[in-house]
C-alpha cells in the first residue's frame, strides 16, 4: 500500500466491464480441440460454474474486522464469491500479515502465499503495498497461479497485475460535507504518509479542493503516522488535530481510531474503507468507501471463465469502485445537493477534480487551462499540495 510509484495501469475498464462488474479481456477458449462440438448452453454451464475456484487473500488486519481497510477488502471479496456461487469455505485468509518490507515481512508474506497455494489457490490477492516484490516473485515462480496486487507499482503482464481505483474523487466529495460542517475553519487529516507518497497526497489535495470548493477560508492540516496499520498512532495523530483546533477529521489510515477520537471529542468526521458511522455515530458526516467487489468479481470472473489478460485495473465512481456512504443527519442542509452535483459533473466526463490550472501551497502551480491531470500524475507524481493544505511539525 505504500509509496506508490509510476505503473502502466490499463484504463480499458468500460471495456472491460459489463455494468459494474462484468469479465475483462476477449480471448476466446481454446483449451480443448473438440470445444467447437460442445452446445452453446454446455459451453456456458462449464464456463459458469465456479465451484472449484479457490481464492487466497492476504490482509494486514484479520477476516474477522469490524471496520477499515482490511474489512473492506474482506466484504468485497464475500460479495464477489457468493454473487458467483464460491463457498466460503474455498476462501483462504492470511490474517496480520506484515507489510513492512523488511526480511521478518517478507518471509511472512511468502510463507502465507505459499500457504495459499497448497491449500490449492489459483487466485491470490496480496491487499497491501508491503506484499508486492514478493509477490512478483512468488508469481514468477507459479505461473498457474493468478496474482492480483492492490495500491502497487508492478505487474508482469500475465499472471500478475494490479488493482486500484479514482479513490480522489470520492475523497473531494467528502471534502465538500467536512468544509461545509466546519465552524473553526480548521480541518484535521490523519494520513499515513505525507508528500512523499502520492497515494496519500493526491488523497489529500482532492479532499482540500473539495473543502475549497464551499468554503475558501478554510485550511486542511495535515498530521501523519508513518504507518498504514498503526491503531495508536491515527488516535493519537487525531488528539493533536483536535487540539490544534479542527472540528472536522479525515482520515487515509487504516482503522476507525481518527473516528472515534473525533466524537470523544465532540468534533466531526469523514470516514474512510468502509462506513464508519457504527463506529463513531456522533461524529461521522459520511465514509469515502471502496467496493471492493466490482474488481473481485471481474477477477474471479477473469480466471474462471479464463479470460485473464495479464492487464492492471482501475476504476471509479463510474464504474462504482469508490465513493461516499449516505450522508448522516449531522451534515449541513446544502451538502446533498452540493455532492450531488459534483458527483454528475465527475461522471459525465466533461470535468474531474485535477482539471486546469491547480495553486499549490508554495505558490507555484501544477497544469493547464482546459485539461486534466492524467491517472499516472494524480496516483504517482503527486509531490505538492494544494494551496489550503498546512502540514504539522512532528
Amino acid at each position: 500500500m505504500t509509496l506508490l510509484k509510476k505503473l502502466c495501469i490499463g484504463t480499458t475498464i468500460a471495456a472491460m466491464m459489463i455494468g459494474l462488474v462484468a469479465c475483462g479481456g476477449s480471448k476466446s477458449n481454446t483449451e480443448s480441440s473438440d470445444a467447437g462440438s460442445k452446445t452453446s448452453s454446455e459451453t456456458k454451464k462449464e464456463k459458469s460454474d465456479f465451484s472449484n475456484l479457490k481464492i487466497g487473500a492476504l490482509l494486514t488486519g484479520s477476516d474477522e474486522d469490524t471496520s477499515g481497510y482490511s474489512f473492506a477488502h474482506v466484504q468485497g471479496i464475500k460479495s464477489a464469491a457468493r454473487n458467483l456461487g464460491i463457498n466460503e469455505d474455498h476462501i483462504v485468509w492470511k490474517n496480520f500479515i506484515s507489510d513492512t518490507m523488511d526480511n521478518s515481512s517478507d518471509e511472512q508474506v511468502k510463507a502465507a502465499i505459499e500457504g495459499c497455494i497448497n491449500d490449492g489457490c489459483k487466485l491470490i490477492f496480496s491487499t497491501s503495498y508491503g506484499y508486492k516484490n514478493v509477490t512478483k516473485s512468488m508469481a514468477a515462480k507459479h505461473p498457474d497461479v493468478y496474482f492480483a496486487h492492490a495500491t502497487g507499482d508492478i505487474s508482469n503482464g500475465t499472471n500478475f497485475i494490479n488493482y486500484f481505483g479514482r479513490v480522489y474523487q470520492a475523497r473531494y466529495l467528502s471534502g465538500i460535507a467536512a468544509g461545509l460542517k466546519t465552524k473553526s475553519n480548521k480541518v484535521g487529516f490523519v494520513s499515513a504518509w505525507g508528500i512523499e507518497n502520492s497515494e496519500c497526497s493526491s488523497n489529500i489535495n482532492a479532499f482540500a479542493m473539495g473543502v475549497a470548493s464551499v468554503n475558501p477560508d478554510a485550511k486542511v492540516y495535515v498530521s501523519t503516522t508513518d504507518s498504514w496499520f498503526d491503531a495508536k498512532k491515527e488516535k493519537a495523530a487525531a488528539k493533536s488535530l483536535l487540539k490544534k483546533g479542527c472540528d472536522v477529521i479525515a482520515q487515509h489510515v487504516d482503522t476507525a481510531e481518527p473516528q472515534i477520537a473525533a466524537e470523544e471529542a465532540g468534533a466531526f468526521g469523514i470516514g474512510y474503507n468502509s462506513d464508519m458511522t457504527k463506529d463513531a455515530p456522533d461524529a461521522v458526516l459520511t465514509s469515502v468507501i471502496w467496493n471492493w467487489d466490482v474488481f473481485y468479481t471481474w477477477a474471479m470472473k477473469a480466471v474462471g471463465e479464463k479470460t485473464w489478460d495479464g492487464k492492471n485495473y482501475l476504476g471509479g465512481l463510474n464504474e462504482g469502485m469508490v465513493g461516499v456512504t449516505k450522508l448522516t443527519a449531522l451534515n449541513h442542509p446544502d451538502a446533498e445537493k452540493l455532492i450531488q452535483d459534483a458527483t454528475d459533473k465527475m461522471k459525465s466526463g466533461d470535468w474531474d477534480v485535477f482539471t486546469g490550472v491547480i495553486p499549490t501551497n508554495k505558490k507555484t502551480t501544477v497544469g493547464s487551462e482546459d485539461s486534466s491531470l492524467d491517472d499516472d500524475d494524480i496516483l504517482f507524481g503527486t509531490n505538492w499540495y494544494y494551496k489550503n493544505v498546512v502540514t504539522l511539525d512532528k
